[in-house]
């Protein structure tokens, strides 16, 4: 069987879908990947796809570019001629959807998450929801990465209930992310954000409750691992890391060092598909704190690997956080034990690949 699978960016087809990719190509089917050059074409390459070059505008909104977008993607499909199309993002989703759609192929569509777009009602989601009727409208299954999502899209009947299949994130290599034991420094609590440095990821409440924190007298050292997704954000963090309880990491392309110094992971975001970062600091047995919104309260199991918070809420973040601070050292560390074990349990990437590949499997031949 030949499979055409679509996204807007390589490094995340590559760091979150490589092993399904890997299964597929084992299964014996010939698998093309249609995307931007980017930091990762090579090893998806590597790992045995046909790689077609696929320029994708990620935020423009240009009607020209779009139009050009989906007439390049029914160019390519075609001539592979494929059995399958697999998408993820939303351009691809929406036009390699369609395309596939118009020439009758059987596709599958990842909504990774529904994003600032479905956050608030007004033009732009009205556009976002009529893209996904025409784009999405005859997909054999929608993959979504948490049970909050697949009722939006219900509530808004964009799909029926009954294509709409719900996968545990992207699950994460619990093998590559392996145990790490706690740090030994008990007079610290060193906490961990990773994510874009924007607005929406709660980089604002962070910083709000680790105010608090110090100036409540905890000893306490905030830690950020990323890229600047909004440029404002710049002079704020270098302003904050030259005092000794701030450190910035900056972008790293290994994030378990990062992970394994820290006493406590904080994702404070507004919405979330399945954050892999939740994953991938549960597995190496880290405790988490994090918002009380679908796509964040999947992972933790509350009071026993971490705690969750309400979403958009400082002062409930920094309650949540002195808790925390607060808690023996050998309660943490033992949080960290049973964080690496919920992760382990519930979304092991093997676990997450099969559902993926049978789910896909028995689309294909209804």
């Amino acid at each position: 069987m030949k499979i055409f699978i679509a996204a807007n960016d390589s490094y995340g087809l590559y760091i979150f879908r490589r092993d399904l990719i890997k299964r597929l190509i084992d299964d014996g089917h010939e698998v093309y990947a249609a995307l931007p050059v980017g930091e990762c074409t090579e090893r998806i390459k590597e790992l045995g796809c046909c790689f077609i070059e696929v320029p994708v505008d990620r935020r423009g909104i240009s009607p020209k570019n779009d139009l050009s977008l989906l007439l390049t993607y029914i160019k390519f499909l075609r001539k592979v001629r494929p059995d399958m199309v697999i998408t993820y993002t939303i351009k691809p989703n929406v036009y390699c959807g369609l395309a596939a759609r118009l020439l009758r192929i059987p596709y599958a569509v990842n909504i990774t998450g529904l994003g600032t777009a479905f956050q608030r009602e007004g033009l732009v989601k009205r556009i976002a929801k009529l893209l996904y009727r025409i784009g999405c409208g005859k997909a054999k299954i929608v993959f979504t990465e948490n049970p909050g999502d697949r009722d939006t899209l219900c509530s808004m009947k964009l799909f029926k209930p009954e294509l709409i299949h719900v996968l545990h994130g992207a699950g994460v290599n619990t093998e590559h992310y392996a145990f790490a034991p706690y740090p030994e420094e008990r007079e610290v609590t060193r906490f961990l954000f990773i994510g874009r440095i924007m607005q929406e990821k709660g980089i604002n409440e962070y910083f709000t409750a680790a105010d608090k924190l110090i100036s409540d007298g905890v000893n306490a050292q905030f830690c950020i691992a990323g890229s600047y997704d909004e440029d404002e954000y710049r002079s704020v963090v270098e302003e904050r890391s030259r005092s000794d309880s701030f450190v910035f990491h900056g972008w790293l392309d290994d994030i378990r060092p990062a992970i394994e110094q820290a006493h406590c992971f904080v994702l404070p975001s507004w919405h979330e598909g399945m954050a892999n970062t939740l994953l991938e600091c549960g597995a190496m047995g880290r405790p988490i704190i994090t918002s009380n919104i679908h796509g964040c309260l999947e992972a933790v199991d509350e009071g026993k690997n971490g705690y969750l918070h309400e979403v958009k809420n400082a002062d409930s973040l920094y309650e949540t956080m002195k808790k925390f601070a607060d808690l023996p050292y050998d309660e943490k560390a033992a949080m960290g034990k049973r964080s690496r074990e919920f992760v382990c349990a519930n979304f092991d990437k093997k676990q997450v690949v099969e559902d993926t590949v049978s789910s896909l499997y028995d689309k294909v031949k209804q």
